[in-house]
């Protein structure tokens, strides 16, 4: 699995190729200088990591294969041992250009591998549309399996740099330098598995794109003025699985909401007693002026009484957070504004059926119910209806458990309720508290020790 990125620390942008594209062109500067700081980037990259051991350079016909033959001739010149293979002639003039350059010998990639060399990948970047031949293929996994360490320029050859497929990538990079921008690979599984450590070489160039790294947004802590009302008051809606909603309840309540409502469980009064448990009564809690958000859906489980309760939700118009079993009983158009949809990869297939990658169809069903969409999995893709997306990637593995959905969605309420965050930014930051709570949890969490654990610095 990839390393997690600490995004503080990273630009934002993660583009398309064609969003890259249309960044180089504006970029102000010839296209080969770019490649001249890209090449330049990764002979400086390699230089570090092979710390003199030999390095060899695996080298396309495209300009992922041009930037791997700057690459070459810097360290050459630099008096590093450079040894460079190419799978074919350079095809793009850029590419032949730097190819020129290049002082050594060119041995055919089917050359027998070398042991203990420091492996750079520069054969296959971004724009592969087809899967990697497959001796080429092959030929890439036996000089992998037998380098030192890996080195992807870009990207690992082999992956779908739009969407995050797998088009034949035979090895997990050590390290990929991401150049300019991040691309959806470095982030999307199951191509994020391939790209181990991930860098990114600045190249100056500044892509216009509505995609993001998700990002923890200003949190302002209780003051003088602060008491358990506007500190957010939150709904929990139970139904036929109360320990779910019991869940999504203490999760709000550890996120920060100072006054939580649990209602309709059908489970016996426990702790925390801070909690407010009450009957449904057909969801006269929900009257309360006070509640800035409600959370339903939580084991609501299924059925006219279920579709009762999420009626009643609906009709008291606060922003609501919909999880689980309500996630199928939304319609375009009817939630609350401000209100976050919570699926995981099989609820969302069931809203929004079809093709195509995570970003584009959670941006897509986010624009057609008008609610954010947390798209949850090993890589979380959060979607605005305005079109503006967020990615964390990876996730805790260790989340893969029952009942984590409900912990993050009784988050997602209590950052609605604070009431100074849109449902974009309110849903960003409930992810990553979420994962923060799962790091301080640890190694074998479970739903009701990650539910405990401390999410504040």
């Amino acid at each position: 699995m990839a390393e997690p990125i600490p995004a503080a620390i990273l630009p934002d942008a993660i583009v398309t190729v064609a969003q890259m594209r249309a960044a180089e062109q504006a970029a102000g500067v010839p296209l080969s200088q770019l490649m001249a700081q890209a090449g330049a980037a990764v002979a400086a990259m390699a230089r570090r990591l092979a710390a003199g051991r030999p390095i060899h350079f695996l080298c396309g016909p495209g300009n992922n294969g041009g930037d791997a033959y700057v690459a070459a001739q810097i360290l050459a010149e630099m008096g590093e041992n450079v040894r460079l293979s190419a799978s074919a002639p350079p095809a793009s003039s850029l590419a032949r250009d730097a190819a020129l350059r290049w002082t050594g010998a060119v041995e055919p990639l089917d050359a027998p591998p070398v042991s203990g060399v420091l492996l750079i990948d520069g054969l296959f970047g971004v724009g592969l549309n087809r899967p990697l031949d497959g001796a080429l293929a092959a030929a890439l996994g036996r000089h992998a399996d037998a380098a030192w360490r890996t080195l992807a320029v870009d990207l690992p050859s082999g992956l779908d740099s739009d969407g995050g497929d797998l088009l034949g990538c035979p090895y997990v990079a050590d390290v990929t330098l991401a150049l300019g921008a991040y691309k959806g690979a470095h982030l999307l599984f199951p191509a994020a598995g391939h790209i181990g450590t991930l860098r990114l070489a600045d190249l100056g160039m500044k892509p216009d794109a509505p995609t993001r790294i998700a990002a923890l947004p200003p949190l302002s802590p209780p003051d003088a003025a602060s008491h358990k009302y506007n500190r957010g008051m939150v709904a929990v809606v139970a139904g036929s699985m109360g320990g779910a909603a019991e869940l999504a309840a203490r999760a709000a309540q550890q996120a920060g909401a100072g006054y939580i409502i649990l209602t309709g469980s059908n489970r016996p009064p426990t702790s925390p007693h801070a909690i407010i448990r009450a009957p449904w009564r057909d969801g006269e809690m929900l009257e309360d002026p006070r509640i800035k958000a409600v959370v339903i859906g939580c084991g609501l489980g299924r059925g006219a009484g279920a579709e009762a309760r999420f009626s009643a939700a609906l009709a008291r118009g606060i922003a609501m957070v919909v999880d689980g079993d309500a996630i199928v009983m939304t319609s375009p158009g009817t939630l609350p504004a401000n209100s976050i949809l919570t699926p995981h990869a099989g609820e969302f297939d069931r809203i929004w059926p079809g093709a195509g990658d995570k970003i584009g169809r959670t941006r897509a069903a986010a624009a057609h119910f008008g609610a954010v969409i947390i798209h949850k999995g090993a890589d979380s893709v959060i979607a605005a209806p305005d079109g503006r997306v967020a990615v964390h990637s990876p996730g805790n593995p260790w989340l893969a458990s029952a009942g984590t959905g409900d912990v993050l969605a009784g988050i997602c309420g209590a950052m609605l309720a604070r009431g100074e965050l849109d449902a974009f930014d309110a849903a960003q930051a409930a992810v990553l508290l979420h994962q923060r709570a799962a790091a301080r949890a640890g190694p074998g969490l479970n739903a009701d020790n990650l539910v405990a654990a401390p999410i504040w610095p």
